[in-house]
């Protein structure tokens, strides 16, 4: 399969493309990163170096792709932060290019806004952006449980309520929407849950909640569910092996108390995730 993946890359670290390339390749995928922004570390630092890529840099990359006659050949673009109404316009483009080059390549966004904890931390401006443009665009989206609700205008906290607010995206234009952190009331203590529904259905995973999180696992999630759903492989199957992949790569940076994710050093596991979770259907 080949992936356009139209993200933010950082030196040191990984986010963005930077996290979600090289599990992608190893899973044995072409995959073709553009960058947003050239940063020498994510944002979370506090501080950092580098230019953000102008919109019109980014389309013209993409142009020149078109020129090659590549875009006819991408299965499946893959987008994540979107920091302005301009380089939301050109991946939008980009994903329109590409559905018309292939009309059977799909478009993932995950859309990056905050989360429970920290609530909404993007401009004010870019939550009116991805309800009106880019989640209608997207085949496939991957918001966190608190980006469902805020994206959907809708406070989903027990399984019904979720599942609810997920209809609520599919009105809004996605055919599948995979939530990455689910947190239920009524869950087993100390676990996570991660939900994904398309037309078929809906179907849940539960792990166990680690302590800390490291910036950049969501793009990971979304780059390898994205992955194995659009390759082919059952729901049960994608978030499984998603799951697994995600926890033993966290699990491992948390206990050797890396500041960054330990990528390549769990590069096994996208390839061959421990069978540890099971997904069962909920819908």
């Amino acid at each position: 399969m080949k992936i356009l993946s139209i993200q933010s890359s950082v030196a040191y670290g990984h986010v963005g493309n930077s996290a979600a390339v090289f599990p992608l390749q190893r899973l044995g995928h072409e995959v073709w990163p553009v960058s947003t922004v050239l940063f020498s570390n994510h944002t979370g630092w506090g501080s950092w170096r580098g230019p953000v890529v102008d919109a019109d840099d980014v389309h013209e990359v993409i142009l020149g792709m078109e020129d090659r006659g590549a875009l006819s050949e991408v299965d499946l673009v893959l987008s994540g932060y979107q920091g302005s109404s301009a380089i939301s316009e050109v991946i939008i483009d980009a994903a329109n290019r590409v559905r018309a080059a292939n009309p059977n390549a799909t478009y993932t966004a995950d859309p990056v806004m905050g989360n429970k904890n920290s609530g909404c931390f993007v401009a004010d401006d870019i939550p009116p952006l991805l309800r009106s443009k880019v989640i209608p665009a997207a085949d496939l989206i991957t918001p966190n449980q608190f980006e469902l609700g805020y994206l959907t205008e809708t406070d989903p906290t027990d399984l019904e309520s979720t599942l609810a607010s997920v209809d609520r995206a599919f009105e809004m234009g996605p055919s599948a929407v995979l939530v990455t952190s689910v947190f239920r009331p009524d869950r087993e203590a100390d676990t996570l849950e991660m939900l994904f529904a398309d037309q078929d259905g809906a179907w849940i995973v539960q792990t166990p909640h680690l302590p800390t999180k490291r910036n950049g696992s969501g793009d990971v999630t979304a780059a390898l569910f994205s992955a194995h759903y659009r390759s082919g492989a059952t729901p049960e199957e994608s978030l499984e092996r998603t799951a697994s992949a995600v926890f033993d790569l966290l699990t491992d940076t948390e206990e050797k108390g890396a500041p960054e994710l330990l990528l390549v050093e769990n590069q096994e596991r996208y390839v061959n995730p421990r069978d540890q979770f099971t997904a069962r259907r909920v819908r």
